[in-house]
């Protein structure tokens, strides 16, 4: 393993937690997001939209304004992207 093998967009240390946290459960909330990261709501948005226009993630939004809600749930690339990720890190600190 090398650090090419490595994937760019997940190598972002606030996009690899977001994805660890979206591995362990089947959605997660912005909000809840927000609060394990500990992110402004512009800086997960824009994490986010990344993960999203890599195909790592798929976005829900219902509803406007107050009340409204948006979730996350890991895509099966992105699953697969995560993992690989994951393993060359493993690798290359072993």
């Amino acid at each position: 393993m090398s650090l090419g093998d490595l994937d760019p967009v997940l190598h972002a240390p606030k996009r690899l937690i977001a994805m660890a946290v979206l591995a362990n459960t089947e959605y997660a909330t912005f909000r809840f997001l927000k609060e394990q990261l500990d992110l402004t709501d512009s800086d997960l948005s824009k994490q986010m939209s990344a993960l999203e226009s890599a195909g790592y993630v798929k976005v829900n939004k219902r509803g406007r304004g107050p009340g409204s809600a948006t979730t996350y749930t890991m895509t099966r690339p992105g699953d697969r992207a995560y993992r690989a990720h994951r393993a060359a890190l493993y690798a290359l600190l072993a």
